[in-house]
């Protein structure tokens, strides 16, 4: 009996040990969940791979924020350039008509590549996804995307300096954007892309679904 005794008083120090970097290892997974989901989604998506897209993505609530927010990027627009135009108000009327098709063409696999490669809906009539580099160049793929570099580090990271504007032309590969990617709360986290000093920022936002589940759920094009 006292052997047996001792050697369960020796063995609870080592299953403490092993219960302690159990949740020590939870907790650096939980952290980094949102970095991985990031990762996983943008390389996904770049290769317009939609089975895994939808895994990553809440597509009725990223259309609902992209409805909202394009409506106001739309009466930001009115406000700054109406100033009692009737032409203006005309074409924001046509742009407020052309919000469904715009909202359906970036709520795709196609549109969240854009979203998650620096290029936000404009607003612009008949407006769709632009092609995103990687999709051009698979080889662009393999390269430093600041996803990939915000899954290998779980902290906020920024990447390149780029000079076109958001959100450049179809036919164009637009320079990487800087970005920086954290938490803004235990059940947000939030991707913030800029293209230059100066530029407008905007950002693709990260909901936790369950412990280690997060999805892209959300747009701020005012950033």
């Amino acid at each position: 009996m006292a052997v047996s005794t001792r050697k369960n008083r020796g063995t609870r120090p080592l299953v403490v040990t092993l219960i302690v970097i159990a949740l020590i290892a939870g907790l650096g997974f939980a952290y980094a969940s949102p970095y991985i989901a990031l990762n996983n989604l943008k390389r996904a998506a770049d290769a317009r791979d939609a089975q895994t897209v939808n895994q990553y993505v809440d597509f009725p609530g990223l259309r609902e924020s992209l409805k909202q927010q394009v409506t106001g990027l739309l009466t930001r627009r009115l406000d700054a350039h109406g100033n009692g135009n009737p032409l203006a108000a005309i074409g924001a009327m046509i742009g407020v008509a052309l919000i469904g098709p715009l909202v359906d063409a970036y709520a795709t696999p196609d549109g969240v590549a854009a979203l998650l490669n620096g290029m936000p809906p404009r607003g612009e009539p008949g407006e769709r996804p632009p092609t995103p580099p990687a999709a051009d160049n698979p080889a662009g793929a393999n390269g430093p995307a600041p996803a990939s570099r915000g899954a290998a580090q779980p902290a906020d990271q920024s990447a390149g300096n780029g000079a076109n504007p958001a959100g450049g032309d179809a036919g164009r590969s637009p320079t990487p954007p800087q970005t920086t990617a954290g938490y803004r709360g235990l059940n947000e986290f939030a991707v913030t892309y800029q293209h230059g000093a100066g530029d407008a920022r905007y950002s693709a936002i990260f909901r936790r679904q369950g412990l280690f589940t997060w999805k892209l759920a959300a747009v701020n094009l005012n950033e």
